[in-house]
């Protein structure tokens, strides 16, 4: 009996650690709750409306340095102002007055003898607004002529057929100054723009070396949109 006794106790005994170790098994292999994310509460950006500004529109503008055939390289780059507000179709401000134009020279040629002039061709790429906002843009340089509008047998108006046409600034003017000439072809031009230089030059053939093409600083001309471009209604930076 004692020896029964002894056995049942030790048997009581290893279910007890058996159990225990279970427990403990159970505990350690317990899972975590895992932990829940936050959901992300994605803020909606208002669209910003744009309004366009048609091909062949006008912009009024201003130079800032001085551009001289004898001196510019292809690749140079100038800034010019706009002097006059520029709206879209719909007639909201899109560039105001004070906007900046950045143009580069495409091709230039120095005067040279027999009366030949220095020309600069340039294009304009980009338009920066006081806000700081920038826009990339296909511009070309034009006079300041207003569009010569026409009506046909139906009363439908239409623009000047001449107003797209290239132009260059070509050595002529008093001084050193310079006039707007419209590229024909491989020639040197022929004028069909405003004077720009102080006083008119000729642009005969002379034994001596024509004018260079001198654009001073303060020159006013127009750029021609060669494509259409869409931005927002102007308003000024936040302080």
């Amino acid at each position: 009996m004692k020896k029964l006794g002894k056995v049942s106790v030790l048997a009581m005994l290893l279910s007890l650690i058996t159990m225990s170790a279970a427990v403990d098994l159970s505990a350690q292999t317990r899972r975590k709750p895992a932990l829940r994310k936050k959901a992300v509460v994605r803020k909606t950006v208002p669209s910003v409306k744009l309004y366009t500004v048609p091909r062949g529109e006008r912009v009024r503008a201003r130079m800032n340095s001085t551009l001289s055939s004898r001196t510019a390289r292809v690749g140079d780059t100038f800034t010019a102002n706009v002097t006059e507000p520029v709206y879209s179709s719909t007639g909201v401000v899109v560039i105001p007055s004070g906007s900046r134009l950045i143009g580069r020279v495409d091709s230039v040629v120095a005067a040279q003898k027999k009366g030949k002039p220095g020309t600069i061709d340039v294009s304009f790429n980009q338009v920066r607004l006081p806000n700081g906002l920038t826009r990339r843009i296909n511009g070309s340089l034009t006079d300041l002529q207003s569009d010569d509008a026409k009506s046909n047998a139906e009363g439908t108006a239409s623009g000047d057929r001449m107003k797209h046409r290239k132009i260059i600034f070509i050595g002529g003017g008093g001084a050193g100054g310079a006039v707007l000439g419209g590229a024909i072809g491989g020639g040197k031009g022929a004028l069909i723009g405003g004077i720009l230089g102080a006083g008119a030059g000729l642009l005969g053939e002379r034994m001596t070396k024509g004018e260079e093409a001198e654009v001073r600083s303060g020159t006013e001309f127009g750029v021609i949109l060669n494509q259409a471009i869409s931005l927002p209604r102007f308003a000024e930076a936040n302080p």
